[in-house]
């Protein structure tokens, strides 16, 4: 059997293939490989600006290291019995889902209705950002133990809360049961 298809390679393969068809299914979904400003950046600290979204971390990427922390608790509970890199390869291919439900026009229709008034959804670029921010997220989890996990959870809530004033509670809300009171204090 050839080295790259031996059986401690197969979470990696699968991983792989799991983030091809996401991409795949990105582009047909319409989205952009990166932002339209012609840039490539790291880094973008605007919360609701037109480059949020588009590159490849942005303030949101915070809230995609929170899905990591909740899924490694999750998948470590209920997949206890699985080794380390196919409960990587579940929470991250569980992230991809929601990276293609993200980009729906559904959800993009829903968040348009909060605060997020210009929200286009995500580029491809950014979608593979917020990927490898929950697998971030995910493997902190697995290093701090539940304990701290759960003390991280809340430290990026509020700092999140108290910065952009968003976070993963209140945008799970907002996409549910949108809330004008909410959206009123989130645009300021």
């Amino acid at each position: 059997m050839p080295k790259v298809l031996h059986r401690k390679n197969w979470p990696s393969l699968a991983l792989l293939a799991v983030l091809i068809l996401t991409v795949w299914q990105l582009r047909a979904q319409g989205r952009i490989w990166f932002c339209e400003c012609g840039q490539i950046r790291f880094w973008t600290s605007e919360a609701d600006g037109p480059h949020t979204s588009q590159h490849l971390a942005d303030p949101y990427s915070f809230s995609h290291v929170q899905h990591g922390l909740l899924l490694f608790l999750f998948v470590g509970w209920a997949f206890r019995r699985w080794k380390w890199p196919w409960q990587l390869w579940l929470v991250l291919t569980v992230e991809a889902g929601w990276e293609l439900l993200e980009n729906t026009r559904w959800v993009i229709d829903r968040y348009r209705m909060t605060a997020a008034l210009g929200y286009n959804g995500d580029s491809i670029l950014n979608s593979m950002g917020d990927i490898l921010s929950c697998g971030a997220g995910c493997c902190l989890a697995r290093r701090i133990g539940w304990r701290w996990t759960c003390v991280l959870f809340l430290v990026i809530e509020l700092t999140m809360l108290l910065t952009i004033r968003d976070c993963l509670l209140l945008n799970v809300l907002m996409l549910v049961h949108p809330l004008e009171v909410v959206k009123q204090w989130q645009l300021g």
